[in-house]
Order: C-alpha cells, then structure tokens, then sequence
C-alpha cells in the first residue's frame, strides 16, 4: 500500500501541533480490537454497530451475518464508516476510515484473517465456501468485508489536531 497524502487541518488543531505520520496511524488501526460500523439503512436512517476488524494489506477486514441489518445496508449502499480510538478526551488517538465496503472470497486471504482474529481476540474461525463459519456450526456462515479506505481522519488529542489522509 502507498501511503497516503496527508493534510493537517489547522483549524481544527492547535497552534504548534504537527500531522502525525501515517505510520502512527496505521499502528492504530491494526492494534485497536474494537471500531464501530456505520453504514445507512434503504430508508437513509443511519445503522451503527460495533464489531472487531482487522487491518491487512491496506483495507480494514470485519465479517458479519447476512441476515444482519448492517450486511443488508452494505447490499444497498456499500459506503460506510469505521471509526476506533479511546474515550478519553485528554489523551490518545481517534480514527475515522471513510470508505467502500467489498465482499471478499478468497481462501487466501480469508485464512490469513482468520489467523488474525484468532491470535487477537481469541475468536476461531473457519474458512468454508468462502465465509467465515464457527467451528463445529457449518450452519452460521459470515460474510466477510474489506472496506478500502478512501479518506481517513485522525484526531490526536494532547496536543489536539487533526489530520485528513487521502488515497
């Protein structure tokens, strides 16, 4: 993956504040467990869910049930959001991927994601005709998603600032 251009917003940051490297970024998005998913209902009412996801060769990975609200807004609109960070307000790094979720079948890929989500939250998956499935349950199948990020925000926080990377 390029990196990307980088933009600090001045006026959205403070006086002296610098934009970090995309590296930092980056290091937060493959390190964080937890991100929230928005994506837009058929009716245009917004959908968010928190889910685990993963960062692998530049796109941000999560899987969810077909029959889930946010797999059916992605069937209509594949646009979404995913945002991660701290709750702090004096410390820390927020991040914000805009981009277009893509359903993904490959093998490959899909066994290496496994691996991730295995190692970093404990959650065992199984690779089967192209889905994620729990072990011992052919029944659940889910699909996995690749969202490639068009533009991500990050807000650092002491100093605090905000910088817009663009693909």
């Amino acid at each position: 993956m390029n990196e990307p251009k980088s933009q600090h917003v001045t006026e959205f940051s403070e006086p002296g504040s610098v934009a970090m490297p995309w590296a930092e970024v980056e290091a937060v998005l493959r390190e964080s467990e937890m991100f929230w998913l928005s994506t837009v209902r058929k009716d245009g009412r917004p959908h968010v869910a928190p889910l685990p996801a993963m960062w692998l060769d530049g796109n941000l990975h999560f899987c969810t049930g077909a029959h889930e609200q946010k797999a059916r807004n992605l069937e209509a609109n594949p646009r979404c959001v995913l945002t991660t960070g701290t709750n702090s307000y004096r410390s820390g790094l927020d991040v914000v991927v805009e981009g277009t979720a893509a359903r993904i079948s490959d093998e490959q890929t899909l066994t290496r994601l496994a691996k991730m989500w295995q190692d970093k939250i404990d959650w065992p998956f199984e690779v089967v005709d192209g889905q994620f499935s729990d072990p011992g349950n052919n029944d659940h199948r889910a699909p996995v998603y690749a969202v490639t990020p068009a533009k991500v925000l990050a807000f650092g926080k002491a100093p605090y600032r905000q910088i817009r990377y663009t693909f």
